[in-house]
């Protein structure tokens, strides 16, 4: 069963990536309830997530479970097996493990998305640094971003930065609270050319605390796609989306100028958008118009386009 759906997903998924010369690509995720794994392709590479679950079955049978799927998947898919990585993560709504290290094999590989260029890391942490359900939403932002002045909350490893400089931005600020990643966000823009650091700057800050102080900035676009929740000690506040959002949607409109853009979206799947609270009537629901067709009926995540 796990074998002929694999087999289909190459046959329509995989072609239409080859043909549409996307290497980075979601292929399977909890297609099957009794093969709870997320399968992502990153050129040549395979990530392969294991969704936590109560399996009932004992360390000895989980890991020959485990070891039957994987000759499945690299049989299939036609993957060496020193190129297929295996994580073990929960099913919690939000990014999953941003900040949390497993790892210290520093197994990097460059990708290519677009005509742009990525560092991914399969091995250390449980996310690999490339969100790829928003490959069309950074196209969006590249196509909106000549001559314009980009702020990049919560910016994990900047993909959404490397767009905005792909498409000609005159200043891109990229924010995030973990140095790591800010460090990330950099190469990535020195990895594309981007190396000025007066136009380019990457600021270290918690974006709860960091929003208020930015009240008449005259940005013309915000991109803000944060964590459902967190609670990390380096925070001053524990951070919820479903109740901060509207506060900090509203501090982002104060930063904009007149006409300025807010790119906001969730990965929390119960996320309902407190309309009546925020300070403009122009908000455009763009979920569907970011569905790549590797994340079709999969993708749970709300995005909005939000205008001053």
């Amino acid at each position: 069963m796990f074998r002929n759906r694999l087999v289909k997903l190459m046959r329509h998924t995989g072609k239409q990536a080859k043909r549409m010369g996307i290497s980075c690509f979601r292929l399977y995720d909890h297609d099957l309830p009794e093969f709870p794994f997320c399968i992502e392709f990153y050129s040549d590479k395979l990530y392969v997530a294991e969704y936590k679950r109560n399996h009932r079955m004992s360390e000895e049978a989980h890991e020959a479970w485990i070891q039957e799927s994987l000759d499945v998947i690299r049989d299939v898919l036609g993957v060496n097996d020193q190129d297929v990585y295996l994580k073990l993560r929960q099913r919690k709504p939000g990014r999953l493990g941003q900040y949390q290290r497993l790892d210290q094999s520093q197994n990097e590989i460059i990708v290519w998305e677009n005509d742009l260029q990525f560092i991914v890391n399969l091995s250390d942490y449980l996310d690999t640094g490339l969100f790829l359900d928003h490959r069309i939403t950074r196209q969006m932002l590249r196509e909106r971003s000549e001559g314009k002045k980009i702020l990049n909350l919560f910016a994990y490893t900047g993909s959404f930065s490397v767009y905005a400089a792909a498409g000609g931005a005159l200043a891109v600020d990229t924010v995030d609270l973990s140095r790591t990643y800010l460090a990330w966000a950099a190469r990535n823009m020195q990895l594309n050319s981007f190396s000025d650091q007066e136009r380019y700057r990457f600021i270290h800050a918690d974006v709860k605390q960091y929003l208020p102080g930015l009240k008449g900035s005259q940005y013309d676009i915000i991109i803000m796609d944060p964590p459902t929740f967190s609670n990390s000690k380096r925070m001053k506040e524990i951070f919820d989306i479903q109740q901060d959002h509207v506060t900090m949607i509203n501090q982002c409109l104060d930063a904009l100028q007149p006409g300025g853009l807010l790119y906001f979206s969730t990965n929390y799947s119960k996320f309902v958008l407190e309309v009546s609270k925020i300070h403009t009537d122009k908000i455009k629901d763009i979920t569907r118009a970011t569905t790549s067709f590797d994340f079709e009926k999969k993708l749970k995540r709300p995005c909005f386009l939000i205008e001053k």
